[in-house]
């Protein structure tokens, strides 16, 4: 991508989120926890596929430290099997309080600006989270320079703007909502979805030397469900150069 259009895209950020309706403010909260809390059949199929994107974060085995990035009720902790300390970014304590995972994390920050510079972690990682993020790009510079050496950094996103996708939750989730609610599913999905999955992989990419993308359930943009990206040897010098010009702006 040429320097012009990562400089387009960077300049659209941080984002501001498109308003819900008076109504839909009231019942937000709930109807999040509902989502990544729910039970019965379509929950059930969700979590099914929604499984790909853990399995795939999980398929890198690490001995060392993980720090999960927006990791909600804490449901990916087990499909890590070995690690020495496992940390966490997380703003809303209602997702995790209740989670039987509760004790596994050594330390849950609210914001990744919390956490000691000279940490280091072998895994950063993120399932379902970088779609939803008003600063992206600060979050993954950030993450460059908290990765080692020899780190990666691993994504699971919804393949957002993708046709398959649009008209997955067009035809299941927007549906029920409907029923429950009365209101319109898709003002839901621009305010909580303000990044698709090309911007995502274009910011990773420029922050990162190397980075590998694989979709699920087919290769294709528009025929995908999930996209999983993996990166590393992080730019550090550009990382640090983002941030300070966001510092200087703010």
């Amino acid at each position: 991508m040429s320097d012009k259009k990562i400089q387009h895209i960077l300049a659209k950020y941080p984002k501001e989120r498109p308003e819900l309706t008076e109504r839909q403010v009231k019942i937000h909260a709930s109807e999040y926890s509902l989502n990544r809390k729910g039970k019965g059949f379509l929950f059930s199929i969700i979590r099914r596929l929604e499984s790909w994107m853990h399995h795939m974060v999980g398929s890198i085995p690490c001995t060392n430290d993980i720090l999960e990035i927006g990791a909600g009720s804490l449901n990916h902790i087990p499909y890590e099997k070995k690690y020495d300390a496992y940390d966490c970014v997380e703003p809303f304590t209602e997702l995790y309080s209740d989670s039987c995972y509760i004790n596994c994390p050594r330390k849950i920050y609210k914001d990744i600006d919390q956490i000691p510079r000279e940490n280091r972690y072998n895994k950063i990682i993120s399932i379902a989270v970088l779609e939803h993020l008003e600063a992206l790009p600060e979050i993954i510079a950030h993450s460059g320079l908290l990765l080692e050496k020899n780190g990666v950094f691993q994504a699971g996103i919804p393949t957002e703007g993708g046709v398959l996708w649009g008209l997955s939750w067009r035809i299941t989730t927007a549906i029920t909502y409907r029923v429950r609610t009365g209101l319109n599913y898709k003002n839901i999905m621009r305010h909580e979805h303000i990044n698709d999955a090309c911007e995502i992989t274009e910011i990773i990419k420029l922050f990162f030397d190397r980075v590998i993308v694989k979709r699920f359930p087919t290769a294709l943009y528009d025929l995908s469900f999930y996209t999983y990206i993996e990166a590393r040897e992080p730019k550090v010098e550009l990382c640090k150069k983002y941030l300070a010009e966001r510092k200087n702006e703010n």
